[in-house]
């Protein structure tokens, strides 16, 4: 099984460095593979809007950087982890330019779903994937806005199986080990899918 990690958070949070060190160590327990973007390090080109990822070269971007990387490991993994700041209750700037091109791995053509107007699948298998939101404290409107994000985005990754939680700045190492251990969970639902 194969996990991919994008890391959007800021440049010099040493502090949250730990998380990002402690899901790979969790992950690797478990005989899993990780593959890990620090996002901040990596030159991603903005999506420009112009549907030559979907009309002229489908599946691929015609900007050959990291984003391009970035959507292939995206699609050829079993669960992406995507760990953030929650800013004003969405990702960070860096994990977004990130996702903006990605949407090169759904078709542009759409179909109705639950009553509304979403994407069709490009590929038979998309992966599952958890988010790790980090604030300084507990925030109940930033988090309500965050979970609605994911579960919105959701419907567009086709994933077989989420899940979203919360990091606060002021926990303890053991209650972060904690709640990375409960988001984890969702490898026991994806291998049971998968196998």
């Amino acid at each position: 099984m194969k996990a991919s990690i994008l890391d959007g958070l800021g440049k010099g949070d040493i502090a949250m460095n730990n998380i990002h060190k402690m899901i790979i160590h969790e992950l690797m327990e478990i005989e899993w593979k990780v593959e890990s973007f620090i996002l901040h390090d990596m030159k991603i080109t903005h999506c420009l809007g112009c549907f030559e990822c979907w009309m002229k070269t489908p599946g691929i971007c015609r900007f050959d950087d990291a984003g391009r990387k970035i959507a292939k490991s995206f699609i050829q993994s079993d669960l992406v982890i995507f760990l953030t700041p929650v800013t004003f209750g969405g990702y960070s700037s860096e994990l977004k330019k990130a996702l903006d091109r990605i949407i090169c791995l759904d078709l542009p053509f759409f179909k109705r779903y639950n009553g509304e107007v979403h994407h069709k699948m490009r590929y038979k298998k998309y992966p599952g994937f958890m988010v790790a939101g980090i604030l300084p404290e507990a925030d109940p409107e930033s988090e309500r806005i965050f979970k609605t994000l994911v579960e919105r985005n959701a419907l567009n990754f086709f994933p077989p199986a989420h899940v979203s939680g919360f990091i606060y700045r002021y926990q303890s190492q053991e209650e972060i080990q904690k709640t990375i251990n409960t988001l984890l969970g969702v490898t026991e639902t994806i291998t049971s899918i998968t196998n």
